[in-house]
């Protein structure tokens, strides 16, 4: 092989690698952006659930104690950062679990007989809940997406993914009574 030939195999290889270096990075920015696309929509489904909670604790169709304890994790729920690590979590565990304390069974088959505000809230607060479900599994699918490619030794090697942090996903329970889901 001549030197040229040599030259140009080497310059070949070089563009391939610069291409392949700059479509990784490209993706594993998009994917970045996805994963902050999803915190925002998981924030605002956790918005709504918490909206919809206390709506539905101040219908008058609860008795005092459900009201309060829903109100007051409602509350917390409100006043917490989406990004707050680990205490977010905590504080929407807790709003499920006033959720479930709240409306048992045999309290939403009662309100959806007898009220009709009190229906009306209760199905809103059960599609809050489900989209807060769905927005969840999102957004940890985007973090393991992101955490698969800058597993890539590529990426660690070339330092792809700059200084921005490793993402991380969002667990909380959020598992209501089967009576909510209409």
């Amino acid at each position: 092989m001549s030197t040229q030939e040599m030259l140009l195999l080497g310059f070949a290889a070089a563009v391939l690698l610069a291409w392949y270096l700059s479509y990784s990075a490209a993706r594993l920015d998009r994917l970045h952006g996805r994963v902050e696309g999803t915190l925002a929509v998981l924030d605002a489904a956790l918005v709504r659930r918490a909206e919809a909670a206390l709506e539905l604790a101040n219908s008058g169709v609860l008795d005092p104690a459900s009201a309060l304890l829903l109100a007051d994790a409602s509350a917390q729920s409100l006043s917490e950062a989406v990004d707050a690590p680990g205490g977010r979590e905590m504080v929407e565990s807790e709003l499920t679990e006033a959720i479930r304390l709240s409306l048992p069974d045999e309290v939403v088959a009662v309100v959806r007989a007898e009220h009709v505000d009190g229906t009306d809230a209760i199905d809103r607060l059960s599609a809050a809940n489900d989209r807060v479900q769905l927005a969840r599994r999102f957004h940890n699918d985007a973090v393991t997406a992101v955490r698969q490619v800058r597993r890539k030794v590529v990426v660690r090697w070339f330092r792809l993914a700059g200084h921005a942090d490793l993402p991380r996903t969002v667990e909380f329970d959020d598992d209501i009574p089967t009576g909510l889901r209409g």
